[in-house]
C-alpha cells in the first residue's frame, strides 16, 4: 500500500512538473536557464519512477 501511494505522489509530482516547464518554456523560449533546469528536474522524477 505504502508503495502505491508513493508511486501516485510521484506521478502528480512529475504532471505538476511538466506543466511549469512547459508554462516555463511558453513564456521565456525552450533554452532559457530556467526551463533547462526545469527539464532537468522533471527528468529526475521520471528516472525515481522508472528504478
Amino acid at each position: 500500500m505504502k508503495n502505491f501511494l508513493l508511486k501516485k505522489l510521484l506521478k502528480i509530482r512529475i504532471e505538476l512538473k511538466r506543466k511549469a516547464m512547459y508554462r516555463k518554456a511558453k513564456n521565456l523560449g525552450l533554452t532559457h536557464p530556467q526551463v533547462v533546469n526545469c527539464s532537468q528536474e522533471l527528468d529526475a522524477l521520471l528516472n525515481k519512477l522508472l528504478y
